[in-house]
């Protein structure tokens, strides 16, 4: 069975980043979704909650879950068996910090490849600091995350004023 590991932060899950699961399960027997604690980050939403908004998002069977972890990408990959990590790219400025991640990577451990995956035409220049910012200020994102994510957001942006 190949495994794949596709890490992020998830701050929150947005429909590209499930455009790039799809896509992926198309490649992979099985995808591990990563969700990493990302201490340096300022999330606004914690590990467990970004956890719980990934869930419902994962397809049906066994071929695909779900974790939290702290640690580093590579290391998790290697403790899962994984020959490969998901890494999305959107756009050309997306490339310079992936290129410096891949091979770092390399270095740890030179048998897990890195492959990279475009979301969906649709969700090329969205990320999830641009849906926090437009959260923030309008309840017009349906088009961009999911109905759990849009309450959640709604929530959170709510519960600061």
């Amino acid at each position: 069975m190949r495994t794949a590991l596709y890490p992020g932060t998830f701050d929150p899950v947005t429909y590209g980043h499930l455009s790039i699961l799809s896509r992926a399960l198309k490649i992979f027997d099985r995808i591990v979704v990563g969700i990493a604690a990302s201490p340096q980050k300022a999330t606004l939403f914690s590990t467990e909650e970004r956890l719980q908004l990934m869930l419902p998002h994962l397809p049906e069977g066994k071929r695909s879950e779900a974790m939290t972890y702290d640690c580093l990408t590579v290391e998790l990959a290697r403790q899962l068996g994984a020959v490969a990590v998901i890494r999305g790219l959107r756009a050309v400025s997306d490339f310079e910090y992936e290129f410096q991640l891949n091979h770092m990577n390399r270095e740890f451990e030179p048998e897990i490849e890195t492959i990279f995956f475009m979301p969906n035409e649709n969700f090329f220049f969205t990320s999830s600091g641009l849906i926090k910012q437009l959260a923030r200020y309008t309840e017009d994102i349906g088009k961009f995350v999911p109905p759990n994510v849009c309450e959640a957001l709604r929530q959170r942006y709510r519960d600061r004023v």
